[in-house]
């Protein structure tokens, strides 16, 4: 289902409208969405990007121009998530805080990873397939793991831009 509140871009792909969620978001030009997606409200995708099958991008995520994001990725935005308050009634949309998630041009992001809320993955920057990604990644590193911690840079990239401090 694409939403009437979507904000499509020239040019954007979806290969299987049918088979997408989408809702309250924006998608800019160029970019390619594919099956079985869910792209909440609020979540703002850049120019050129692919959305591999079966992602979920939540409310507050921005991704950046020409970013690439993997097959399965799971994007969060709440650091304590809780279906019930504390007399056990089930939570409403203003109950909670959506804490936002920024992803830099050009990043890459490998199949099935988790990014926790709050982070900023740097401009280049490359993601390892199954990473769980819980510190802010600098630019151009390239982080793996769980925790996902840097373990080389990209080679395009100036070594003075990689830190040394481990996510």
């Amino acid at each position: 289902m694409i939403a009437a509140s979507v904000i499509l871009g020239e040019g954007v792909v979806i290969h299987h409208p049918d088979l997408v969620n989408l809702y309250g978001c924006s998608i800019g030009a160029g970019s390619r969405i594919g099956t079985f997606v869910e792209i909440q409200k609020n979540a703002i995708i850049g120019q050129n990007c692919k959305i591999s099958s079966h992602s979920f991008i939540c409310e507050g995520v921005t991704i950046e121009d020409g970013v690439f994001v993997g097959h399965g990725v799971m994007f969060t935005n709440d650091i304590h998530p809780r279906a019930v308050n504390y007399g056990g009634e089930l939570l409403s949309d203003g109950q909670w805080d959506v804490v936002p998630t920024l992803v830099k041009r050009r990043a890459a992001i490998g199949s099935n990873a988790t990014i926790l809320p709050g982070l900023t993955i740097g401009e280049g920057a490359q993601i390892g397939a199954g990473a769980v990604v819980t510190k802010d990644v600098p630019d151009y590193a390239i982080v793996a793991g769980v925790p996902a911690k840097i373990i080389g840079r990209v080679q395009d990239a100036p070594a003075s831009v990689i830190s040394s401090r481990r996510v």
